[in-house]
């Protein structure tokens, strides 16, 4: 392709007539959201999501990961029409993260990728390429939409099935066009699905078992007149026990209090726990129910009836789907019995009660790294099987 860039900051690729445009302002961020939205109707299986919460997502004032992250948006027009889109971004704490850990000083990231066709795709690639060249980075990952704990990576497999909650659902074409575009596989996510209503199996209750004779262990729910505290146990544990994983970058305190701001209306303390061995927290799991249920119906659109259907269903969610996005337990028992012990426990107590208060049969647990073993042989234990693959890409610049 041959090109340039104008002094507004637009890329024109000439020989097929694509324009990229930056986007900095609030029409313009409305433009990118429903444009993905467009994208996103036409994937067999995609659950619409809430408009409002995908702008505030992408909001510099809004979201906490702009406190240290540079971003920017790009829109594609052919003939004046928008075809497609992509996010160029770097996190700045991400730069100070081990280079073993998968990012690292240099390393630049791109998200929320979508073209209607690969040559849109090649071109909006290379513009976000170009930006964070500017930027100073030597090497680019993705998708990531924006930050790690969002939607990471690009689905690979998986396409036939809706997603749960804050998993990303792409076209099975994008993995081919990425690929050709240089990008290598950096790190595969799994997600494994299991039927809850139904006891695991007899080793797995021995270990339960175990546990519960073990007055030196309590598995408690979470107490939501004091949230954000538990929040904070939450992710000190968190941020302790993925230290050393992939790709991990640690929460800031503001967005430790924005993420127990959101978390809370989905929040029920029976599927939330928190493990303590003799009074101190060491381990914690949080489970939600699928709110994808609910959008799916509502087609993710409040108005006219929307909200009535979600406010009733967030209050006493009646779905069969629930999903564990995050488990940990401090790295000093990682490689003792105490560290299974505490995960089966925490499972098996919110599946009682995900199968007896809310009605659920089927569990996703996810993501995983590959290579994270211990997580990995306990999905496998309680019986469960990898359902979605996500991967994310990477190529130096």
């Amino acid at each position: 392709m041959t090109g340039g860039i104008e002094p507004n900051g637009k890329r024109i690729v000439s020989d097929s007539q694509i324009t990229i445009t930056p986007i900095s302002d609030r029409k313009g961020r409305k433009a990118f959201v429903d444009l993905g939205r467009k994208f996103s109707a036409s994937v067999p299986h995609f659950v619409p999501q809430l408009r409002s919460e995908q702008l505030e997502l992408i909001d510099p004032v809004k979201n906490p990961f702009f406190d240290h992250a540079r971003v920017q948006l790009y829109i594609a027009y052919r003939g004046g029409v928008p075809v497609g889109r992509i996010s160029a971004h770097i996190d700045e704490l991400a730069l100070t993260i081990p280079e073993d850990q998968g990012m690292g000083p240099g390393t630049g990231m791109f998200g929320y990728y979508d073209a209607a066709d690969q040559a849109i795709g090649d071109a909006l690639l290379a513009a976000a390429e170009d930006w964070l060249r500017g930027q100073g980075m030597t090497k680019v990952l993705g998708p990531i939409s924006m930050s790690i704990w969002e939607e990471p990576g690009l689905l690979v497999r998986g396409h036939d099935h809706s997603p749960t909650l804050m998993m990303g659902h792409h076209p099975a074409h994008y993995q081919a066009w990425i690929e050709a575009a240089g990008y290598t596989p950096a790190k595969s996510l799994l997600t494994y699905e299991l039927a809850i209503d139904r006891d695991f199996p007899p080793l797995v209750q021995r270990i339960v078992q175990s546990g519960e004779r073990n007055q030196r262990i309590t598995i408690r729910s979470v107490d939501k007149s004091k949230f954000e505290q538990e929040v904070r146990i939450i992710l000190h544990i968190l941020n302790d026990a993925w230290s050393h994983n992939w790709g991990f970058v640690p929460f800031t305190e503001r967005e430790i209090s924005y993420a127990a701001r959101k978390m809370l209306p989905l929040v029920h303390p029976e599927l939330v726990r928190i493990a303590e061995l003799d009074g101190r927290p060491v381990a914690f799991m949080i489970t939600f129910p699928d709110i994808n249920e609910p959008l799916a119906q509502t087609g993710g659109k409040l108005f006219p009836l929307g909200w009535f259907k979600l406010l009733r269903w967030i209050r006493r969610p009646n779905g069969k789907n629930m999903r564990v996005p995050l488990m940990g337990v401090l790295k000093e028992f990682q490689n003792s019995r105490l560290a299974s012990q505490f995960a089966f426990m925490m499972i098996e107590f919110i599946r009682r009660d995900a199968i007896t208060k809310f009605g659920a049969s089927r569990g996703e647990i996810g993501w995983i790294l590959d290579d994270n073993q211990g997580m990995v042989a306990i999905a496998h234990t309680i019986g469960s099987t990898i359902n979605r693959e996500y991967l994310i890409y990477t190529k130096p610049l």
